[in-house]
């Protein structure tokens, strides 16, 4: 890549309701076109529609055959999307947000700065 590219960044949270748990991330995915973004739920929900009770599997199935429509339509227009369903408590969320990728530097061959032997990193809790 070598320059600025348009695309989307892509999140998938999970939130237990019942516990008032602030949401985790569980999964994030970078997507160059709009279809790319939406496939990846479109893909993750019919995968796990056959898991989830009646109510969100209604739901997960309405979003793919009215509501994905809607969101590629929204995505081609800049437009953020969400998309979400319950299960058993259990909020799971898509986020698809256009964003603009940065290329990376090659680091191949080239020496880093001091300050980056200085990173320790941190133990998790």
């Amino acid at each position: 890549m070598k320059g600025p590219r348009r695309g989307y960044w892509c999140e998938c949270w999970t939130q237990n309701l019942a516990d008032q748990q602030e949401p985790a991330l569980l999964a994030s995915f970078d997507a160059y076109t709009a279809p790319q973004a939406d496939r990846w739920v479109a893909v993750t929900l019919r995968t796990i529609s056959s898991a989830l009770d009646a109510d969100a599997s209604d739901a997960a199935w309405e979003w793919l055959y009215d509501g994905r429509i809607k969101t590629r339509r929204a995505l081609l227009r800049g437009e953020p999307c969400t998309v979400s369903v319950t299960h058993e408590g259990i909020r799971i969320t898509w986020t698809i947000r256009p964003v603009i990728f940065l290329p990376l530097s090659h680091r191949q061959g080239a020496e880093l700065p001091n300050c980056a032997h200085d990173f320790k990193p941190r133990k998790p809790d």
